[in-house]
């Protein structure tokens, strides 16, 4: 039975938390840091006095300890596997003036679009036939975008399919909180994930960096995955947008976020996710960080939350560079955006200037992040098997905990990838994507699992598709 909350008060000890940090500092010793990262290769997570103190871990020895940890923790949970998705926003009007944010309702200089249906089959069919399953589903929180507008948006991208019947398998949806009843009207879509990032923790700077429109009111936003999990959604993802408060602050604000969604509801998130500023046309202050992370803090924070957090998964967008990016899949990170556009209407247009929510850092297509996963022995998955499984929530924490999920997930992921490499990839692509396949699939240890593996890719290979267990 679920306890009452009180919505008028924070669940989130701010000050206790920037308390934490200060004690952790006069705590800090290679020593200690060492001794938790023994602990959390026990792959139970962590407390928030242990990422305290690692989060204090400043020379190169220690935070190198740090990733080589997290690196063992993601190999130890999800394998080789990365799953990709798309960003698909469908309108790019807002009501709130977020001063990092270009879709803020005071850039009169921003292109603003709001996709028609044809408009929304064409995006879709456009990801269809760059080999998209997934995609995240955006838009700005405004009148002219009400629900039942972004219900239908729902519809209609399920409906599309490509030239080889392919259709988009899973929407992930990233829109403003919903009272209770909106979330069971986006459960009733079949929707995935239902991720809202706080921006930040810290309420006395979210007032200033959210001063009008419903975003402004901290506490609405805060408890908006309480409503949504009430409403039935099973897997909500979390986040904050790094360089609006002190990152260590941050992470550890996330994790009472993850803590308190994992004793009210007993399952805490699936995903997090860890953006930082970038800039943004017509958004002064996304060229003016407050708080600036650097990349080897930016490594180091990705690092923690995996070992503070293993068994849930790490977003990373194209916000970031190639040659990051790349270095952070080893170190925590299991679900990436990929060939990303933040502009409505800019797949099946791409010379169209609507207006685009920040900067992008990876401007790679799907194919060259997949040939470049390849090279790194990564799986490239396209998988949506759990969630038609109804392995979501805590079922599927339930499997992931005792390490089982990886039994689902990677011949699930092989699959996905061979019916990719088949209908979409270039011939390099395709080629060095088969041999790694055949190595990974000789690697398994499991006899049975690796001959039910080689059945599935047999089936794949024959013209079978959207094969899965």
């Amino acid at each position: 039975m679920l306890t009452p909350q009180t919505k008028t008060t924070s669940f989130i000890p701010r000050d206790e938390l920037y308390n934490r940090l200060d004690e952790a500092q006069k705590k800090f010793s290679s020593q200690k840091l060492r001794e938790i990262l023994h602990e959390a290769l026990k792959l139970k997570g962590l407390s928030l006095d242990q990422v305290a103190i690692l989060l204090q871990a400043e020379e190169e020895k220690d935070i190198q300890a740090i990733l080589a940890a997290a690196s063992q923790v993601k190999e130890a949970i999800y394998g080789r596997r990365m799953v990709l998705f798309a960003p698909l926003y469908i309108a790019n009007y807002c009501s709130n003036n977020c001063v990092y944010c270009a879709f803020r309702k005071d850039n009169t200089t921003l292109a603003r679009a709001r996709l028609s249906s044809k408009e929304i089959e064409e995006e879709t069919l456009a990801l269809l036939r760059e080999g998209h399953k997934r995609v995240l589903m955006l838009t700005g929180e405004d009148e002219r975008t009400p629900l039942e507008y972004f219900l239908e948006a729902i519809r209609r991208v399920y409906s599309v399919k490509d030239e080889r019947g392919a259709s988009i398998r899973r929407i992930n949806v990233e829109i403003a909180p919903l009272d209770v009843e909106g979330f069971r009207k986006l459960k009733a879509e079949k929707i995935g994930t239902y991720a809202c990032f706080q921006e930040t923790y810290d309420e006395k700077l979210y007032t200033k960096y959210h001063p009008v429109g419903p975003k402004s009111d901290y506490l609405w936003r805060l408890y908006v995955m309480d409503r949504a999990m009430e409403g039935g959604i099973d897997d909500v993802g979390i986040g904050v947008l790094f360089g609006l408060a002190d990152y260590r602050f941050e992470v550890l604000a996330l994790l009472v976020h993850a803590n308190h969604l994992e004793e009210r509801f007993g399952c805490g998130p699936h995903t997090v996710s860890v953006p930082r500023i970038e800039p943004a046309d017509g958004a002064p202050l996304s060229t003016r960080v407050p708080f600036p992370v650097s990349d080897q803090d930016f490594k180091k924070l990705v690092a923690i939350i995996r070992l503070a957090l293993p068994y849930t998964g790490i977003i990373l967008s194209t916000r970031e560079s190639e040659s990051l990016r790349q270095e952070l899949f080893h170190y925590g990170v299991s679900q990436i955006s990929a060939g990303s556009r933040t502009n409505p209407g800019a797949y099946s247009h791409p010379g169209e200037k609507t207006g685009s929510q920040f900067s992008l850092g990876d401007h790679r297509s799907l194919e060259e992040v997949i040939s470049a996963l390849i090279d790194d022995g990564f799986i490239p998955s396209f998988c949506t098997g759990c969630y038609r499984k109804g392995r979501v929530g805590q079922d599927f924490m339930d499997l992931a905990k005792p390490g089982l999920i990886q039994k689902f997930c990677m011949p699930n992921g092989l699959f996905s990838f061979r019916e990719y490499l088949d209908d979409y990839a270039s011939p390099p692509t395709r080629e060095k994507g088969l041999r790694l396949i055949e190595k990974l699939v000789s690697e398994i240890p499991d006899r049975a699992l690796q001959k039910k593996t080689s059945m599935g890719l047999a089936e794949v290979a024959e013209g079978k598709r959207d094969v899965y267990y």
